[in-house]
């Protein structure tokens, strides 16, 4: 497979661009631009110190880090953020500490969050008053997995 070619700005040039950490990974780390305190139950916009420009028909999708989110509380609030082609300002993160008694403390430098680049469908909505059946129907919320009921209207 080839690789797409998304233009970057360095907007900080003492940190480096994100990078894949492993061969065949999905989403490079992305890197704090500054040092924040996130208090308890508290959220910040962290911002990264990259812009990036994609040919139409690709989207970047900032995916939190499962490490941080396991043994911090921390995760993106609005996971994942999306990136669309034409957008041109610096990338930057909502990270949130779910933790009830904990501050988090982010350093700069640190990886916060995963950049995904995907390409995107562009699509055109077609209105019918009726939809054609499917196995699944209008299943949801739960009805595949054995906790259909468990929740309160």
């Amino acid at each position: 497979m080839n690789a797409v070619e998304v233009l970057v700005q360095r907007l900080d040039p003492g940190l480096p661009l994100p990078t894949y950490e492993y061969p065949g990974d999905a989403g490079m780390d992305l890197r704090s631009r500054i040092d924040v305190s996130i208090e308890p139950g508290g959220r910040c916009l962290v911002p990264t110190g990259i812009a990036i420009a994609m040919r139409p028909g690709y989207a970047a999708f900032v995916h939190p880090r499962s490490g941080m989110a396991l043994r911090h509380g921390v995760t993106i609030l609005n996971a994942p953020g999306t990136i669309d082609a034409g957008y041109r300002g610096e990338i930057s993160v909502i990270l949130v500490n779910h933790d009830r008694f904990e501050s988090f403390a982010i350093s700069r430098g640190d990886r916060i969050a995963q950049l995904v680049v995907t390409s995107v469908a562009s699509v055109t909505l077609v209105e019918v008053s009726d939809l054609p059946g499917s196995h699944r129907g209008d299943g949801g919320f739960g009805s595949t997995g054995g906790f259909l009921g468990t929740v309160a209207p």
